[in-house]
C-alpha cells in the first residue's frame, strides 16, 4: 500500500492588526482634549496677566491723583472790597387767581344730571373763586 502521507503542516495564522473606531477616537479625543487645556490655559495666563496690568494702571493713577490732590492753601478774601448785594433788575411777580377747571373725562357724572348738563358753562360759573371761599369761611368764624 503505499506510505501513508503526512498531512501538511499548516503554518501559524499570524493575526491582523485591527484598527477600530473607537480606538481612533479616542487618540482624536485625547488630542482635542489637550488642545482645549492649553487654550484653558492660555486664556487663563491671558486674564491674570490683563489683571495684573489693570492692577499696576491703578495704582499708578492713585500715585498720580496723591500727586495733584496735594492742598493748597486758598487765597485770602478781599476784605477792604465787601461785598454789597444790588437789588434785582428784574419785576417781582404777579400773582394770579388759580384756574379751577375739571376736565370733561374728570366730571363727576351723578343720577339725575346728564354729561351735557354738566359740561356746559353755567354749571361752571357758579362755581365759587377761593377767594369767595375764604371771605365764606371768615364771615362763618366771625374774623372779618
Amino acid at each position: 500500500m503505499g506510505c501513508l502521507i503526512k498531512p501538511l503542516v499548516k503554518k501559524n495564522t499570524i493575526p491582523i492588526d485591527l484598527k477600530l473606531h473607537n480606538d481612533i477616537r479616542a487618540v482624536e479625543r485625547a488630542r482635542f482634549a489637550h488642545q482645549v487645556a492649553e487654550k484653558r490655559r492660555l486664556i487663563k495666563q491671558y486674564k491674570m496677566e490683563r489683571e495684573r496690568q489693570q492692577k499696576l494702571e491703578e495704582q499708578e493713577e492713585i500715585k498720580r491723583l496723591r500727586k495733584e490732590l496735594i492742598p493748597k492753601a486758598q487765597l485770602m478774601p478781599y476784605f477792604d472790597r465787601p461785598f454789597v448785594p444790588r437789588r434785582s433788575e428784574k419785576q417781582p411777580t404777579v400773582p394770579r387767581e388759580p384756574k379751577f377747571c375739571i376736565p370733561r373725562h374728570k366730571t363727576i357724572r351723578c343720577c339725575r344730571m346728564s354729561c351735557n348738563d354738566m359740561s356746559g358753562p353755567s354749571q361752571l360759573q357758579h362755581l365759587p373763586s377761593s377767594v369767595e371761599k375764604t371771605e365764606a369761611l371768615y364771615k362763618n368764624r366771625g374774623l372779618q
